[in-house]
């Protein structure tokens, strides 16, 4: 594992078990096939960030398997399972694991924010050799990159997860923790109907 390591949570696009919340405006396979697609966006990303940097990159899954995932996305990263818990609770094992791996340098995004870059994920590593946490915050209140140099188990503990107060509250314990930080962009995530046109102008600007 190199120092810099760059985990991707994200989930095998199975109809009906992936972007439950645009099932009624896209269908179980629509909802499906945009999970799939983000998540290959997202992708492209992190390999352009791999020409660059001599990082490692994980892949945090739910539902498939090894083989299915491997044969969607690739032999180049590593696969693991997304631990039990809430959302806190499987970030803290992925760094916990990242770190107990000789990583100093630890980054988790999601797939649901199409605006994020190469070029943003370059600037999040080389912020976080200088600060102690890397956040990049979500329109909606939530954040899509989190970057640490060490596990802070604070930062994942009652944060109410898929509400609009889960930067906030995040930035609140890092000020009460004395952590240096440092914000990206702000960036729209794609979760609900009403998002869907984020992504239509992502796939626009792609020529797509």
């Amino acid at each position: 594992m190199a120092k810099q390591h760059l985990i991707i949570f994200t989930r095998y696009p199975e109809p009906g078990k992936t972007k439950t919340r645009l099932i009624n405006a896209l269908g179980d396979v629509g909802a499906a096939l945009l999970q799939k697609q983000m998540t290959e966006h997202t992708i492209l990303q992190v390999k352009e960030l791999q020409q660059r940097f001599a990082i490692t990159v994980e892949v945090r899954f739910a539902g498939g398997n090894w083989e299915l995932m491997q044969n969607w996305l690739g032999l180049d990263f590593m696969y693991q399972t997304q631990s039990e818990g809430d959302l806190g609770q499987r970030m803290i094992k992925s760094l916990a694991d990242a770190f107990n791996n000789y990583a100093e340098q630890v980054i988790i995004i999601g797939t649901d924010c199409p605006g994020l870059t190469s070029h943003i994920l370059a600037s999040a590593f080389e912020k976080l050799q200088v600060c102690d946490l890397v956040l990049g915050p979500a329109l909606d209140g939530g954040y899509y990159l989190i970057g640490l140099r060490r596990v802070i188990p604070e930062l994942f503990s009652q944060i109410p997860w898929g509400t609009s107060q889960v930067f906030p509250q995040t930035v609140e314990i890092a000020r009460k923790l004395n952590l240096s930080s440092v914000y990206l962009p702000s960036l729209a995530d794609v979760d609900l109907p009403e998002d869907l046109s984020v992504w239509e102008h992502i796939q626009m600007i792609a020529g797509k």
